[in-house]
């Protein structure tokens, strides 16, 4: 008995040991950036334009929550209702290669997703480096997140509660929306976070469709550029100049916030909603 209570007391301690090392990379990425950033935020950065490689970062900001918030709008719709059908069905060949291109799609370099929207896009459909486009990849990326995961999500519900809805007289879309859809509600929303997180943290694709702009953006979903905060971190870092590199901390930092927020804003609703 005190060997095992010696051998369960060692597997704690190394498993919290592990995921001390696994965090200490995030723990001083955090540091550094939280260290930076706050230096180099100022009510100027939030007000005033990108000018060169100083100035504010407004149209940045501006163009992060526009492009974010459209390819949300378009794939949060798609991803949803294809994976309620996925999970419903459960078989068949069409809901196997639905699957399939989720998971081959998932693993798909974002740069090639950005040449592949700079070429169909920008180019042949005369988009230009746009909103849209930019948009548009990014729902491409987001797209197998949001799939698999309220296809998985809605799976985890149990059959029971169907069955109980069912003999209760309702329908198998009222099944659907008033019973599965509530009981797979958190695991659908971690994906919707999962898939935001990745695509405010994204480059690539946007360098290839959104292009860049030292202005606000126009009310245009075509021919015209966008600014966007990753955009800021890959260029401005690398500048020989302190005002810039300021300004890429300022942006890394702002993009934690936006994931940071997300995540406990999506969480507190969660609860509140159970």
């Amino acid at each position: 008995m005190n060997w095992r209570y010696l051998q369960g007391h060692l597997a704690i301690a190394g498993a919290w040991g592990c995921v001390g090392v696994a965090l200490l990379p995030l723990v001083h990425m955090f540091a550094i950036v939280v260290t930076n950033g706050e230096r180099a935020l100022s009510w100027t950065v939030f007000t005033t334009v990108t000018s060169g490689i100083a100035g504010g970062l407004a149209n940045a900001i501006a163009g992060t929550f526009m492009l974010v918030g459209l390819g949300a709008a378009i794939v949060v719709p798609l991803g949803v209702m294809g994976g309620i059908y996925a999970s419903e069905v459960r078989e068949g060949r069409t809901v196997g290669a639905a699957r399939l291109a989720a998971d081959v799609l998932a693993g798909v370099p974002s740069i090639v997703i950005g040449y592949f929207g700079f070429v169909t896009m920008v180019t042949w459909l005369g988009w230009g480096f746009s909103l849209l486009a930019g948009s548009m990849a990014l729902a491409v990326i987001m797209l197998p997140y949001v799939f698999r995961a309220t296809d998985l999500a809605v799976q985890q519900v149990s059959d029971d509660l169907r069955e109980a809805s069912l003999a209760l007289g309702a329908t198998r879309i009222a099944t659907v929306r008033g019973v599965v859809l509530r009981a797979a509600t958190p695991g659908i929303v971690t994906g919707w976070l999962l898939a935001l997180g990745i695509a405010v943290g994204e480059t690539a694709p946007l360098i290839y469709t959104a292009g860049w702009s030292n202005y606000m953006p126009a009310l245009k979903l075509t021919h015209a550029p966008i600014g966007y905060l990753t955009y800021v971190v890959w260029t401005f870092i690398n500048e020989p100049f302190a005002s810039a590199n300021a300004l890429a901390y300022a942006a890394g930092l702002l993009l934690m916030l936006l994931v940071l927020t997300l995540n406990v804003t999506a969480r507190w609703a969660i609860a509140r909603r159970a």
